[in-house]
């Protein structure tokens, strides 16, 4: 692959969390081809032992100190380096045995480490959308510098790279992204001053982590998936639409300057959108389901509800006003899910504390990774505070 003698050796980050226990069964399938190298894990101490053991990577890297003594303990008699730290993340990727980072990681976390892999000239399989959603503007133009490339794994993104495939020449009209709808398509406002977290966290379609799926149920997930992929391709805010597709078979569209559409459909399965990323430009053959048309005899599209699920509208004019903005509402929204997750506020509180936050926020530019990190602490400092 890649005109490479060896093995396409991969670094996955986050590889505890839904997307990253299914990139590793990925990664398996493809031992010829693939090689892990590194996984790493904030504190889920338990699964990355067990995940170390059955996959073999050379080095794994824990954040959160107390885990990592455990993990370090538990692997004493097994051939593999243990390391601790948020720095750790970002070292791995200077190694020379790493080819490709593979970002599973939620949340802002996952900026950092994302960058300085760039820094590196590694490629990146970005799982992580909060890294565009905050920084977009920065990464887009770090990988520019270094000439290095962003492979979208989410499914949306990963169908808007698949539709461009032999169209560099030709003029984008318009994205188009699919949403499900979530479990709560055509609820009215009533209805969903009564949802719980058992209710939200079951999603139709997809097998998500708690995070994400409270994201997809309040669409800020498609908001996010919006601000991504005006960085990704290129495309102006306002030039990307979304559109609620229950069936979730279509996963994106690209419509061109002439009017024709391309897309791509699948079933709603994470795995493809992982190995096509990380085997890239490759289709290596596989045992995934496929799509049988005769199971979808309809198709259908709509709009989605903005009166009922601001998230989404939130997203768009934070992407218009730009600066600092996408960052301050991507905290607020991880603190909002968070407290949700915890029982601390309703799920209709939700675009509230993120509407209110960006209210208060004082506009500005930042020009480094660490000033947009700054700026997410001290958001969520200030939700906790209650100002």
């Amino acid at each position: 692959m890649d005109g490479q003698e060896h093995k396409r050796r991969i670094a996955l980050l986050g590889s505890t969390g839904s997307m990253g226990v299914q990139s590793l069964q990925v990664i398996a399938q493809y031992p010829d081809l693939l090689q892990l190298e590194v996984i790493a894990a904030n504190s889920s101490a338990d699964l990355l032992i067990q995940q170390a053991r059955t996959y073999k990577p050379n080095i794994v890297v824990v954040v959160q100190e107390e885990a990592y003594k455990k993990v370090k303990a538990a692997l004493a008699d097994e051939d593999i380096k243990v390391f601790c730290g948020e720095q750790s993340l970002c070292d791995v990727c200077e190694m020379e045995c790493v080819d490709m980072v593979l970002s599973c990681i939620v949340g802002v976390a996952g900026l950092r480490p994302a960058y300085h892999a760039i820094e590196c000239g590694k490629q990146l399989a970005l799982a992580n959308k909060e890294t565009l959603v905050v920084a977009g503007e920065l990464m887009t133009r770090k990988a520019k510098e270094n000439k290095t490339p962003i492979y979208p794994v989410d499914s949306e993104h990963s169908a808007i790279f698949q539709s461009l495939a032999g169209e560099h020449f030709n003029p984008i009209e318009k994205l188009i992204i699919t949403a499900s709808g979530g479990p709560f398509r055509g609820w009215s406002k009533e209805e969903l001053e009564k949802v719980t977290l058992e209710m939200a966290l079951k999603h139709p379609n997809w097998n998500m982590g708690p995070k994400v799926t409270i994201d997809s149920s309040t669409l800020m997930n498609k908001g996010l998936e919006v601000i991504e992929a005006k960085w990704l391709f290129d495309v102006p805010i306002q030039n990307i639409e979304v559109v609620v597709h229950p069936q979730s078979i279509v996963h994106s569209l690209v419509q061109f300057q002439d009017g024709s559409i391309k897309a791509q459909l699948g079933l709603p399965d994470m795995k493809l959108p992982i190995q096509y990323a990380i085997t890239y430009p490759f289709r290596l053959e596989n045992n995934f389901p496929r799509l049988n048309f005769s199971d979808y005899p309809q198709l259908t599209f709509e709009k989605p509800d903005l009166e009922n699920f601001p998230c989404l509208h939130i997203a768009y004019e934070a992407s218009r006003r730009g600066g600092n903005l996408p960052c301050v509402m991507n905290a607020a929204n991880e603190m909002a899910v968070r407290w949700f997750l915890e029982g601390k506020i309703r799920y209709a509180d939700i675009p509230v504390l993120i509407e209110n936050t960006l209210a208060k926020a004082d506009y500005c530019v930042p020009q480094s990774v660490e000033e947009y990190l700054e700026i997410d602490r001290q958001t969520k400092q200030r939700i906790c505070m209650g100002e």
